[in-house]
């Protein structure tokens, strides 16, 4: 298992070079290494032995899929097909999420924490937003949103801090990417965004080895 979170970081270390140095090819090379390397993390961790974990890697995996989605540029149905792949992954990792028990205050907390952090960057990137984006992009803000609250409940109530912190790991890095796409293009985006999604992924990965099915 630690072999594969060292593949993950090295590989996007790699991938931010390519970012970087604006290279499609650098780009193919490294992440989807970096992305099957938290498939394998997962995979160690015992994701293939209960219910949890089953649902963990098929979040992982759609995930996986999205990330090589979105290597093309200038394929804006591609780029939808990503989006999508991802909003899959965030509805996996929720009914993950629902195989756990489950602390009610937490999520309650989280709901409203999340309903007025989310709303604030709608307000801030609506104004950048396609028109035939803005429906597609509210629905991944409410899935995102469920998922992420749910991930607070479980930990809320025993489970593992690490799916909170996935979660909420993956929720900010998503807005980079949003940032990145709709509002201005730039390395910076990447160069905190990547870092976090990754984290999010190997944090989520490992948590079927610390929790039950």
């Amino acid at each position: 298992m630690g072999a594969s979170i060292v593949v993950c970081a090295l590989a996007m270390a790699g991938l931010l070079f390519a970012e970087r140095r604006e290279s499609q090819a650098g780009k193919w090379f490294t992440k989807p290494v970096a992305s099957a390397a938290f498939i394998a993390v997962a995979v160690f961790a015992g994701a293939l032995d209960s219910d949890y974990g089953r649902l963990i890697l098929l979040g992982l995996g759609l995930c996986l899929l999205g990330d090589v989605l979105l290597i093309p540029e200038g394929r804006l149905a591609v780029f939808r097909a990503g989006v999508f792949a991802f909003l899959a992954g965030h509805v996996a990792f929720a009914a993950a999420f629902l195989t756990q028990p489950r602390s009610m205050p937490w999520l309650a907390v989280a709901v409203v924490a999340l309903a007025l952090a989310l709303s604030g960057v709608w307000r801030w990137l609506s104004p950048s937003l396609p028109g035939d984006m803005r429906l597609p992009v509210q629905a991944y803000f409410v899935v995102i949103g469920v998922m992420t609250a749910l991930a607070c409940a479980v930990s809320g109530a025993g489970g593992p801090p690490v799916v909170a912190a996935g979660a909420i790991a993956f929720t900010a890095s998503d807005i980079s990417v949003a940032r990145d796409r709709f509002v201005r293009q730039e390395f910076v985006n990447r160069a905190w965004g990547l870092p976090l999604y990754y984290l999010a992924q190997v944090l989520l990965a490992l948590s079927p080895s610390l929790i039950g099915g």
